[in-house]
C-alpha cells in the first residue's frame, strides 16, 4: 500500500508492450521481486493477436530514483517492446473494475441495493442471501464502494487490477 505521509514515495502506472510468449510475465514479475520492488496493481491482457502483443499495466510506487529504476530495467527483459510511464507522461484516465459480493437478507438487503445504486454500481446476481455487483471506476471509488458495503454485509471482492492511458492523442 502507498505510504502517502512518505512525500519521497509517489504511486506511478507502467504500460509495459511485450511479445504474447510463454514466460513474458513471470519474467516482469520476477524482475519486481528480485529487487523488491512493489506490485500494487497488476493487469495483463492479449491486444494485438495478430501482431503478436500484450499490454502489462503494472501500478507500483517508490522513490522517483526506484521509479527510474523500474522503467529501465523492464527495458532490458528481451520480449519488452515499449514501456511507458504514464504518470509522467502527463494526464491519465485509471479504472478498475470489481465484482463485490454482499449479504442480501435481512434489514440490510434494501439498504445494500440503494448504495449500490447511488455508486452506480450493477446488481449481476441476485439470490435470496446475496447480491454480486459489479462497479467500474476509479481505485479510490472502488475503495470507497467496498467500505460502504463493509458494514452492510461484504462477503468477497474481486480486482481486476488498474487499466490505463495516457490522455489525448499519446499513445503507450
Amino acid at each position: 500500500m502507498t505510504n502517502f505521509s512518505d512525500p519521497t514515495h509517489q504511486r506511478h502506472v507502467f504500460s509495459v508492450l511485450v511479445s504474447d510468449e510463454p514466460g513474458v510475465l513471470a519474467r516482469v514479475i520476477g524482475l519486481f521481486s528480485g529487487r523488491g520492488y512493489n506490485i500494487e496493481s497488476l493487469a495483463v491482457a492479449n491486444v494485438d493477436a495478430e501482431a503478436g502483443l500484450s499490454r502489462i499495466t503494472i501500478v507500483s510506487t517508490g522513490t522517483p530514483m526506484i521509479l527510474e529504476q523500474i522503467e529501465a530495467q523492464l527495458n532490458r527483459i528481451v520480449p519488452v517492446r515499449k514501456v511507458v510511464d504514464i504518470t509522467r507522461e502527463g494526464p491519465t484516465i485509471e479504472r478498475e473494475t470489481a465484482l463485490v459480493k454482499v449479504k442480501g437478507d435481512g434489514p440490510q438487503r434494501m439498504e445494500a441495493l440503494k448504495v449500490a445504486e447511488a455508486a452506480g454500481a450493477v446488481s449481476r446476481d441476485a439470490s435470496p442471501e446475496a447480491f454480486v455487483f459489479e462497479i467500474t471506476g476509479t481505485p479510490g471509488g472502488i475503495d470507497g464502494f467496498v467500505g460502504l458495503m463493509r458494514p452492510l454485509g461484504l462477503i468477497e471482492v474481486v480486482r481486476s487490477g488498474v487499466l490505463g492511458l495516457s490522455r489525448g492523442a499519446k499513445s503507450a
